[in-house]
């Protein structure tokens, strides 16, 4: 029989022409998050999806060197602290950081200092284990999911204590994953009933509604996010997010080591053919070494999500429209139901 996650379990009785728009154990406005992406997130974008009610999260790596990370947490940090006595606590979303927990990443353990420091709500391991972070983590009271790309690693994770596990799949930017969102997550609950997200080319509130009904009880959106004000995405960046459609993406593994998602005209910017792309270089995750001179620092990725994306805007913008989405994804789902023909 396939598991759902208990905090949802009240939700089989309750009015089946309502959507359930609770999203313990945080408050979320919306059962979104900001994904952590590399060179795109910083403190301002994490902030600003924090205060519009969805989870801010950033890679740890995109600050560098570690006196930078201690920074940009204390940022973070104190600018929620602000933002609590301007808003009501109940409309703002956790943050989130997101550790690599690959073997050569020399600097985990300093990471993870900081993240005992700071105490982000919610912590993501990605490209390795999530066992460095759990007793961490745990000790304050934190979350931890663990990013995956297969059912082999997604039970290997919930077997290190995991309490989430974001199940990285196709049409996912940047590292990306090759099984559809919806079998992935049918696949996880027959054996997990914690915390599931879902990402993959979610750009709109219809999709967010989609992976919700499948049985994730959040949503990765990533590429949406990229061309925001707040992101740390050169214009030109964003410009590409916005001129590109999904016929200009690839897969390969050419630039990093590990398949990624990447924009053409980028690669062949940077003197790459998308269709004869190099041969996967060794993997090499250290965040303490500069990001300066890395091949990948110019070369640019996205999602599938990119063909639904129309303006550079503000995080506020964005979510707002998702809500409004998200509504009218909720009101069908609520249409179908009250006029389904009993069997």
């Amino acid at each position: 029989m396939m598991l759902r996650p208990s905090f949802n379990d009240s939700s089989a009785n309750s009015n089946a022409c309502s959507m359930d728009r609770t999203h313990a154990p945080f408050a979320l406005r919306l059962p979104i998050f900001a994904a952590p992406m590399f060179l795109i997130s910083g403190p301002a974008l994490v902030l600003a999806a924090c205060k519009a009610g969805i989870v801010g999260a950033f890679p740890t790596p995109n600050a560098r060197p570690v006196e930078m990370l201690d920074s940009w947490m204390r940022e973070i940090t104190e600018g929620l602290a602000r933002a609590r006595d301007e808003q009501p606590a109940s409309t703002i979303g956790p943050w989130c950081a997101n550790l690599v927990t690959h073997s050569s990443n020399t600097r985990l353990p300093e990471d993870l200092e900081l993240v005992a420091r700071y105490k982000p709500p919610i912590v993501v391991t990605a490209l390795g284990s999530p066992k460095p972070a759990i007793d961490v983590v745990h000790g304050y009271g934190g979350k931890v999911f663990a990013d995956v790309i297969s059912i082999h690693l997604a039970r290997k994770a919930v077997a290190a204590g995991a309490d989430g596990l974001a199940c990285v799949s196709a049409g996912a930017g940047g590292h990306t994953g090759f099984l559809s969102p919806f079998a992935f997550v049918s696949a996880v609950r027959e054996f997990f009933d914690g915390y599931v997200v879902t990402g993959g080319g979610i750009s709109d509130g219809w999709g967010v509604a989609g992976a919700i009904a499948s049985g994730a009880d959040f949503v990765y959106m990533g590429t949406r996010f990229i061309p925001v004000a707040e992101s740390m995405a050169s214009d030109a960046y964003k410009q590409m997010v916005v001129d590109s459609s999904i016929d200009d993406l690839v897969v390969s593994a050419g630039i990093t080591g590990t398949p990624a998602s990447w924009l053409k005209p980028s690669l062949r910017a940077n003197g790459l053919d998308p269709d004869n792309m190099p041969s996967a270089p060794e993997r090499q995750y250290d965040s303490s070494q500069s990001i300066a001179a890395r091949r990948w620092k110019d070369v640019w990725a996205a999602g599938q999500g990119v063909g639904a994306i129309r303006q550079v805007e503000t995080v506020a913008a964005v979510v707002d429209r998702l809500e409004n989405e998200y509504a009218r994804a909720g009101e069908r789902f609520a249409r179908l139901a009250c006029t389904a023909v009993p069997a």
